[in-house]
Parts: C-alpha cells; sequence; structure tokens
C-alpha cells in the first residue's frame, strides 16, 4: 500500500528558453483541485524564474510552496540541496498533492531521476512523469540534434572529429529521458516546422513517445499530470550519453550577471540583447530593468535573437535595480563585450 501514499513529482525538463516556466505558470493557473508545489533551479546566480512564478501564487499553489535551488545545477547538488528542499515541501503544513521540478536547461535528467531512489525520500515520492520541452522552431532548424546520416559519413570520414556538441547532448539526453515531448513556440514554427521538428525528435528518441504541440505552455494539465510513470525504476529504459559517469560538469557552459542602470526604451535594449546572439552567439539573456519614469518593472526573457518583455509588476519597497543573466557556452562569455553592448558603449 505504500505506493498509494507517495506524492507525485512531474519533473519538466528542456533546452534553455523552452518554455518551462510559461508551462508551470499554466498548471499553477489550472490545478484541477491539485495543491501543488514547485521546485525551480536555477543555473547562475538570480532566480528570475523562481520570482515570475512566485508573482502567480495563489490558494492552490502559494508562495510557500515555491522553492529554488540556485546553487548550481539540481542534479549536482543532490545531497546538499535537492533532498533537503524535497523535504521542507513535503513537511509544510499542508502537503502537496502534487510537486513540480522545474530543472535548469543545462540539467542533464537521468542524474536527477537516480536521486529518487535515495532511503529519504524513495518511500515517500515517485517520479510521476519527466516532460521534455523543445523549441520547436529551433529543432527544426536543426541547431540542436545533429543529422545522424551526415555525422556518421563524417566519423567516417575522419574518426578524430567531434561532431557532438555540448547543446545536442543535453538535447538528446532530456528527449531520451522523458515521458512526453511538447514542442513549443508551435505557432512561431508553423506546420512545417512541427514538422521537421516531430521528425527530428523522433529520431533521436529511444522509444516512441508522445510529441504533443503547445503554444505559450497551454495544455490540458490531464496530457501531462497523472502519467504514474514511476520513472525512477525506469531508468534502464532511458540512456544517456553520460551513462557510466560517475558525474558531469557544466564547464561548457558560463553566465555573466550584468547590472545596467536606467534605461529609457525597452525596444532599444531589445534590439542591443539581439545584438548579443548574432555577434557573440549568447544563448539565453532573462531578468528585470527599470524604466526611467515607469512604476513596474520590466520582465526580460531572450532566447537567441528572439526577445520578449513585458511589464510585470511594481517595484514597491524593492530597489529599481536593472540586472539581466547572461548564458552562452563557455568560450563565448567576454563579460566586458557584453557589457558593452547592454550599456550601449560604441564599438
Amino acid at each position: 500500500m505504500t505506493d498509494l501514499v507517495k506524492t507525485p513529482v512531474t519533473v519538466i525538463t528542456g533546452f534553455l528558453g523552452s518554455g518551462k516556466t510559461t508551462l508551470i505558470r499554466h498548471l499553477m493557473q489550472n490545478p484541477q483541485g491539485l495543491r501543488l508545489a514547485v521546485l525551480v533551479n536555477e543555473f547562475g546566480t538570480m532566480g528570475v524564474d523562481g520570482d515570475i512564478l512566485k508573482g502567480c501564487a495563489d490558494d492552490n499553489c502559494p508562495a510557500e510552496n515555491i522553492m529554488e535551488l540556485s546553487n548550481g545545477c539540481i542534479c549536482c547538488t543532490v545531497a546538499d540541496d535537492f533532498i533537503p528542499t524535497l523535504e521542507r515541501l513535503m513537511a509544510l503544513p499542508q502537503k502537496p498533492d502534487h510537486i513540480l521540478i522545474e530543472t535548469s536547461g543545462l540539467a542533464l535528467p537521468k542524474p536527477l531521476l537516480k536521486a529518487f531512489d535515495w532511503p529519504a525520500i524513495r518511500s515517500r515520492i515517485t517520479v510521476d512523469g519527466v516532460i521534455a520541452l523543445a523549441d520547436a522552431e529551433a529543432v527544426a532548424a536543426g541547431r540542436f540534434a545533429p543529422d545522424v546520416a551526415a555525422v556518421d559519413a563524417q566519423r567516417a570520414a575522419d574518426d578524430s572529429l567531434d561532431h557532438e556538441t555540448p547543446l545536442s547532448e543535453v538535447f538528446e539526453d532530456q528527449i531520451a529521458c522523458a515521458d512526453v515531448i511538447l514542442l513549443t513556440k508551435a505557432d512561431l514554427a508553423g506546420p512545417d516546422g512541427i514538422a521537421a521538428a516531430r521528425a527530428v525528435i523522433e529520431a533521436e528518441s529511444p522509444r516512441k513517445l508522445p510529441i504533443l504541440t503547445v503554444t505559450e505552455g497551454a495544455i490540458d494539465p490531464r496530457l501531462i499530470l497523472g502519467l504514474n510513470a514511476a520513472a525512477e525504476d525506469d531508468i534502464a529504459a532511458r540512456p544517456s550519453h553520460h551513462d557510466g559517469e560517475d558525474d558531469h560538469e557544466h564547464e561548457d557552459f558560463d553566465t555573466v550577471v550584468i547590472d545596467l542602470p536606467e534605461i529609457a526604451d525597452p525596444a532599444d535594449l531589445a534590439d542591443r540583447i539581439a545584438r548579443l546572439a548574432a555577434e557573440q552567439n549568447i544563448l539565453r539573456v532573462k531578468g528585470h530593468v527599470a524604466v526611467q519614469g515607469k512604476p513596474m518593472r520590466l520582465l526580460v526573457q531572450a532566447v537567441g535573437a528572439r526577445v520578449r518583455h513585458q511589464y510585470d509588476r511594481p517595484w514597491g519597497s524593492q530597489p529599481r535595480q536593472s540586472r539581466l543573466v547572461v548564458i552562452a557556452e563557455h568560450d563565448h562569455v567576454n563579460e566586458a563585450a557584453i557589457r558593452a553592448v547592454l550599456e550601449g558603449v560604441p564599438a
């Protein structure tokens, strides 16, 4: 009877900017009668995603049910951070009916699944399912998944060729570990893009998986919650590039936090952020910015050259501090060059 009282956990994984926070906001707004809790893992030093979600807190998922891990990748901080945080969620006065875990964009899900075998939580929690989000437009463009036939041909021609990029390995591991794939940004990809992305994912997946299209995180929660996958008992069916390794490192990626003065023109800042993607191969920018004469803070979210910004809430008693987190592969992080573009310093 023990399994019947385990609290289900849904692990939501996916590449940087694939829409994980947007999906969780939708689930919080459509809880299907469940009392939810959310654990957010940030890569970097600033909890932007957690802050966004706390702004959506309500009776079904109050602010105290939303916790953050900001000390590194969730699968690398199991003993020090992850297990204790899960235990704190389970010890809340009203225990959650369902826990949502948003991994960082760089997290490998399989090491996280192994953590659910720890004695402290195994008898109390089960992984209801792993949901992998993939940006349909990006996947259709071939950014994160190589052409298998082309790779095989290159290997035959040059055994020393390193065709795997860090991004592709992360993407493929997330797909291989999933129970359901969500193709996000479906409205941007269009029918042809969706078909192309679906073909890429089907080729990468080690087994047949449901692949669903999503726009702005809107999906019937019944399609992704209540899967009863018990994924912690099914790890062998979820292959990884890193099988056999004791741990993994994220030295291929780096972050830098840029503090800015108040800005006058959000559109101009968006143009400069888009330049970072084009000129410096920056993957992700996110944070809050103070705009001159505006009492509300500007939320900025960028994936590559695609930049979105909106006023989310008043600064209130918080200091009007503009701060952006910038994420890229290690060799592409030049803090001085990034700062120069964001501050509008002439080249």
